[in-house]
């Protein structure tokens, strides 16, 4: 959430951040109803002064033993205007206070309008074959049943198989060891989470149509181990010698949305997948690191499987909103001769942090909003498939990662 002394001291820099988003958000109403809320706030004030002074000459009066009439109805009709100011005051600042929890994050200075990819590992594996895409892959090899999936299910989900399940399992195992190794503190989380940790996220309102409600309760199935995370250490004061602070967490994921794009099937995009997430809480001095290091992790992640990737600097309008900034690493598919997202690094200052009244203790013992930033290490089913059409021989057979080798037992599928 976006400090309304930000808004106030720097309007035209909200303004134009808005704008880099392709948001048309009136900044001047945001201030003129701050304004309003101001002003109500200081008319009562004084009207609750003037209300104390006129009830002390009351009480004086009648001391004395002298009529206070006149004085009380005074009183009386201040306190009345005292309730309508008040009625108004509390309208205004829900209002303001709506509008500020739907405004997104402020965009580091250096976010561009456009995507700017900043990096590539090795060079796009060559065939001497037509390669097949992961779905030929996986039903040739019986690793995932789509069929099975759709009766039991309906469509948008998979099922995986043998060899298939042990892959995803390795890599799932193979994700928290190498981000256990790193520093990062393991995290076991239910996969539901409340009303208030969507908001702390930064995900609610605005998505709160694309989750999965558990009826009759006020549950929601996480669509990111993200959105309990950053939630930990809510209404806390932390100890900023003690930041930052690491934690890695799997979760099974659940998204309404499936896209119909073609190149979406399978493996790309589904209501359930697997992913195993880091976030960090830093001191606002450590956030740029903090943010360097997840994503140093996550590239780590890549190259110990031997995938050719690429890092890609997200353009202003496809930031997520509670982000100033997001670096996407995409992994490639010959089949489709597409990148794909498949890990997802962002800082999001101290945005989240504001909205859980996350903070920490400086040195000096002021309080500050500690900075969150997190990253996908990694969600599976997207490395799952570029394994597949990466590895492929021209057999059939598919090379297991040396990375995967000891989980799954196999380096040929």
């Amino acid at each position: 959430m976006l400090d309304i002394q930000q808004i106030r001291k720097h309007p035209e820099q909200v303004r134009e951040n808005f704008s880099r988003r392709g948001l048309e958000i009136s900044v001047d109403q945001i201030l003129e109803l701050d304004k309003e809320k101001l002003r109500l706030q200081t008319r009562l004030q004084e009207r609750k002064r003037e209300k104390n002074q006129l009830s002390r000459a009351v009480a004086q009066r009648k001391k004395e033993g002298l009529k206070a009439n006149e004085l009380l109805e005074k009183v009386y009709g201040i306190k009345d205007e005292i309730d309508a100011l008040d009625c108004v005051l509390r309208q205004k600042t829900a209002h303001l206070q709506e509008i500020l929890e739907r405004l997104p994050n402020l965009l580091d200075e250096d976010v561009k309008k456009t995507d700017e990819v900043l990096f590539q590992f090795k060079e796009k594996p060559e065939f001497s074959f037509h390669p097949m895409n992961h779905l030929e892959l996986c039903r040739a090899h019986g690793l995932v049943d789509y069929e099975t999936a759709a009766r039991l299910m309906g469509s948008g989900y998979w099922i995986y198989k043998g060899l298939g399940a042990k892959l995803e399992w390795a890599l799932l195992n193979f994700c928290l060891q190498e981000n256990q190794n790193a520093g990062y503190e393991m995290v076991m989380l239910p996969p539901v989470a409340r009303e208030s940790c969507g908001f702390g996220a930064g995900q609610f309102p605005k998505f709160q149509d694309e989750i999965y409600r558990i009826q009759g309760r006020e549950l929601f199935l996480i669509p990111t181990a993200e959105t309990v995370l950053v939630n930990l250490h809510r209404d806390k004061i932390l100890q900023g010698a003690a930041l930052p602070l690491k934690y890695t967490a799997y979760t099974p994921c659940f998204r309404r949305e499936v896209s119909k794009e073609p190149d979406e099937r399978g493996l790309i995009r589904g209501h359930h997948f697997n992913k195993v997430e880091m976030v960090q809480f830093a001191v606002e001095e450590q956030s740029e690191e903090s943010f360097k290091q997840i994503l140093a992790q996550a590239e780590r992640l890549m190259r110990k499987l031997d995938l050719h990737y690429r890092v890609v600097k997200v353009a202003a309008g496809a930031c997520s909103a509670a982000m100033a900034k997001t670096y996407d690493i995409e992994v490639w598919l010959p089949a489709e001769q597409k990148y794909k997202e498949a890990s997802s690094i962002s800082n999001a200052r101290d945005y989240q942090s504001r909205r859980t009244n996350t903070r920490y203790k400086d040195r000096d013992g002021k309080l500050h909003y500690a900075h969150t930033m997190n990253g996908s290490g990694i969600a599976t089913s997207r490395v799952f498939a570029a394994i597949l059409e990466q590895n492929q021989m021209e057999d059939g057979r598919i090379r297991v990662p040396k990375a995967l080798a000891p989980w799954i037992g196999t380096d040929v599928i």
